[in-house]
């Protein structure tokens, strides 16, 4: 039965327990919420237990802990910081957000219905599988529940080494993320009617790592029939995750870097002891050119059985609604501040290209994003180059491989440049995210976000709030204040882009597919990279 908020509203009871809330600006807010069993002492790198419930009334008013992970105080010169104290492995519990007010009006002679449940939006932070949280107020979902009469739910789960290091296989093996977030997911169907949400109507929607993620649960077994729909912002499919035996590499370097002999001596140490050795794996795994990802998820056959943007392709994925985007130049946000990229030469990314590529192709693939971009510097070319690799080229294959199979996707691009710190980020990874929050006080920490007119700014975030709370209610993300936006079918490849003006284009990433496309060919076979780059 769907909850009816009466005298009060704050108050739900669930098998667990009673929670009590409060209500924040009309929307009523259940924080810090157990799904889970705490993973500490013997259950630290164990799969995600059930939580056996609480008696009395639970306070739900105060966040709890976010997961453990580094910490840079004063926050960094992009975000502002991406996560924050206090920190414990006692953080297994979400957060939710449902209209104070019953769905429809009221009066004497309309009461309120016992009916209409709300459509569910659950949210996956993301933070390169080492940092952020469900918590943050960023993250907060009061506009989605307030402006979209929706319920909302954010969820925190073990990142980092207590994530993802692999250390009993035949336990939980690498991917011990993914059992928080199945668990989360597990709890959201079985308790979400208490809040005035529909189970049935479940749209899981995450950035950045969180999209990975997203991806990797619509594909996953055990999340059959817990979701309808997903959004998968910035998701870098790009990425090449590793088997068991990389992660066990990775794991035993870790464990070197800890000090730590044996799994029984890596249990017993403090976590903030587990966080700093995060720092040395950094060092370890850093490579010039690549976006550093110390910790990834496991292609493990089990958990992880394929690549998650496989996963969208296959079984039950295959008929879930998909909206997926990227922001025009994702790479700026990792590497146009770094002294070390901004001054690459051309003869360092042409080797970089390389890799990808093959010696034989790189030097026309370089003039390639050079001509795209007029006055381009190489460090223009090489985070244009990172962009396509890691987010928009694998996305729009994703699109490609969909629209081809008769199940499109919804696409998008964010295109609206930040003039903050000199315009050198660009449309960067991130920064679409207080547009789909709309809720741009929350992010007055966020250096990223100086400088942008307010018109044009707010303009954006109330087309682009109000498109993903459409897709979340119907599937369809158009609504009344902006152009029309069609699928992504393999003969009009229509991409919405989001900029000052908003505008549906025609295969907008036509000329990265097909330099990736037809290059990458030409690479493998060791001739025709000229035909490659004369396509732009």
């Amino acid at each position: 039965m769907a909850h009816i908020p009466g005298p009060d509203p704050e108050v739900v009871d669930l098998p667990a327990g009673r929670l009590r809330g409060a209500i924040e600006n009309g929307v009523a807010v259940f924080r810090a919420v157990p799904y889970a069993l705490p993973p500490v002492g013997e259950l630290r790198w164990r799969p995600a237990q059930p939580h056996p419930g609480w008696s009395g009334t639970r306070d739900a008013t105060a966040d709890g802990p976010s997961a453990p992970q580094m910490y840079m105080e004063g926050g960094d010169p992009v975000l502002g910081g991406h996560g924050s104290p206090p920190f414990d492995e006692d953080c297994l519990t979400l957060n939710v957000w449902t209209p104070a007010a019953p769905a429809a009006p009221t009066t004497p002679e309309a009461p309120a219905p016992d009916a209409a449940p709300r459509p569910v939006l659950v949210w996956i932070h993301g933070g390169g599988f080492v940092s952020g949280s469900g918590s943050l107020p960023n993250y907060s979902g009061e506009t989605f529940a307030r402006d979209g009469d929706l319920v909302v739910v954010s969820v925190n789960y073990r990142i980092g080494s207590l994530g993802y290091l692999g250390l009993d296989a035949e336990d939980g093996g690498c991917n011990h993320w993914l059992t928080d977030q199945l668990a989360a997911l597990r709890w959201v169907r079985e308790n979400i009617a208490a809040f005035g949400g529909d189970p049935d109507a479940v749209t899981v929607a995450g950035q950045s790592g969180g999209a990975m993620s997203t991806a990797a649960l619509a594909g996953h077994p055990q999340a059959r029939g817990l979701m309808r729909r997903v959004i998968l912002q910035s998701p870098p499919f790009g990425l090449d995750l590793p088997d068991p035996e990389g992660c066990r590499e990775r794991t035993d370097a870790y464990l070197e870097i800890a000090g730590a002999k044996t799994v029984e001596e890596l249990r017993a140490l403090p976590w903030p002891a587990l966080i700093g050795a995060t720092g040395g794996l950094f060092a370890l795994t850093t490579r010039w050119g690549y976006w550093p990802t110390p910790f990834l998820p496991v292609i493990d056959g089990a958990a992880v059985a394929r690549h998650p943007v496989e996963s969208l392709l296959h079984g039950a994925a295959a008929d879930i609604d998909v909206m997926i985007g990227w922001t025009r130049e994702e790479a700026n946000f990792g590497f146009a501040l770094d002294p070390g990229h901004a001054a690459a030469t051309r003869e360092q990314v042409t080797d970089r290209i390389a890799d990808t590529f093959g010696g034989e192709a790189a030097p026309a693939v370089y003039a390639a994003y050079e001509r795209a971009r007029p006055g381009a510097r190489p460090a223009d070319v090489l985070m244009d180059l990172i962009t396509d690799e890691l987010f928009r080229v694998p996305a729009v294959r994703l699109a490609e491989r969909r629209a081809e199979s008769g199940r499109p996707v919804w696409a998008y691009q964010f295109d609206l440049p930040t003039p903050a710190l000199g315009g050198r980020l660009g449309a960067a990874h991130c920064l679409e995210l207080p547009f789909v929050f709309a809720n741009f006080d929350r992010w007055s920490h966020a250096p990223f976000l100086a400088g942008l007119a307010p018109a044009t700014r707010d303009g954006l975030a109330h087309t682009m709030h109000e498109a993903w709370i459409a897709f979340v209610r119907t599937g369809d993300p158009n609504h009344p204040a902006m152009p029309q936006w069609d699928p992504y079918e393999k003969d009009t490849r229509t991409t919405m882009r989001f900029d000052s003006v908003v505008a549906a284009l025609g295969d907008l990433a036509g000329p990265s597919r097909r330099l990736h496309d037809s290059a990458g060919r030409a690479g493998a076979q060791g001739a025709g990279a000229g035909g490659a780059a004369d396509q732009e």
